[in-house]
């Protein structure tokens, strides 16, 4: 994997910013080698998307999120609006409330190659778009459906937080989080250092991993990181981590909080431990930086488990984000639901 700005941040409040986010995210597609067809493709998201919000949702976000190993991106919408009435309606191709150009959300559909939707009434709507040229990538390695938010802090255009996945020899998929000290560019130096580290050698074990990045970030900030190693055939997910990475397991109407050792990965680690917990069908992981609240509960969104994990990652940034550090949301699913 390249490692890559993860994701843009465009606020959404009128009209004018529709077109300007339009122009931006078409120079970054173009910046990251994604083809002229599916530039065009996004455009046509962009417009309706954006229209959509300031009609509807009186303004929001879009976060763009690059693929990483291939040609595409998820486009990411967000409003804390008064929701949507008729989803099923909403998406027939054709119909429109706004008059937009792409005549409504049955046009992205036929546009995207994934697309998905979260609304509560009140609580506002997030969607999922992705535009995809296929191949392997981090947004679906095997076994599991990801999605993420890592944006930096407010204000700061260098993210001091970095994530990863990897496939594993047999059935197993890892996910790596890390935060680097502080913010600015040294925090970012120590995380992406990390995210090197994890993806020269993936498929170590949660806690071999979390010692081999003790050693290999000395001499940077260092960082709090977490790993998780999803196995698809025990039906199990071990997991290590020190300092402020945080993790759940939410399966079967519960949540099963992760357990995270005290320290920074570089500097000072007293204890590294393995933990092991169920991972039943239908599985949801959420791993995240502390610049996410973390009182959240998925229980206050009925059924936003069983929707594509970047509706997860993106709720709980829209809710949850302090504002005030770097933020990081990793939501992997079990497709077997």
């Amino acid at each position: 994997m390249k490692t890559v700005v993860d994701c843009v941040l465009f606020p959404v409040e009128d009209k004018s910013q529709v077109g300007e986010a339009r122009r931006q995210v078409a120079v970054l597609a173009e910046e990251a080698g994604i083809t002229a067809a599916l530039r065009d493709k996004l455009a046509l998201l962009v417009t309706e998307l954006g229209t959509n919000l300031v009609k509807h949702a009186g303004g929001g976000e879009m976060i763009v999120r690059l693929l990483r190993g291939r040609s595409g991106l998820d486009l990411l919408v967000l409003d804390g609006g008064a929701g949507m009435s008729r989803i099923d309606e909403c998406l027939r191709d054709g119909y429109s409330t706004s008059g937009s150009p792409g005549t409504g959300l049955g046009a992205v559909q036929r546009l995207a190659s994934v697309l998905d939707l979260y609304s509560a009434r009140p609580g506002g709507t997030a969607i999922i778009a992705r535009i995809d040229a296929g191949g392997q990538s981090d947004a679906r390695p095997a076994g599991l459906d990801i999605g993420a938010v890592c944006l930096p802090k407010t204000g700061q255009e260098i993210c001091g937080d970095a994530w990863g996945a990897a496939t594993g020899s047999g059935d197993v998929t890892f996910v790596l989080v890390a935060d680097g000290l502080g913010h600015g560019l040294g925090a970012a130096d120590a995380s992406r250092a990390a995210l090197r580290l994890f993806e020269a050698r993936p498929d170590l074990p949660p806690a071999a991993q979390v010692r081999a990045l003790h050693e290999g970030l000395r001499g940077t900030r260092g960082a709090a990181v977490a790993v998780a190693r999803v196995d698809h055939r025990a039906r199990t997910l071990t997991f290590a981590g020190v300092g402020n990475v945080a993790g759940s397991v939410i399966a079967n109407g519960t949540s099963q909080q992760l357990v995270s050792l005290n320290g920074t990965a570089g500097h000072s680690v007293r204890r590294i431990n393995e933990f092991t917990y169920p991972w039943p069908k239908g599985s949801l992981l959420v791993l995240h930086t502390d610049g996410l609240g973390s009182r959240w509960d998925l229980a206050r969104y009925p059924g936003l488990a069983s929707r594509h994990p970047a509706l997860v990652a993106g709720v709980l940034f829209r809710d949850y984000n302090r504002r005030s550090d770097d933020v990081t949301v990793v939501a992997a699913a079990d497709p077997s639901a």
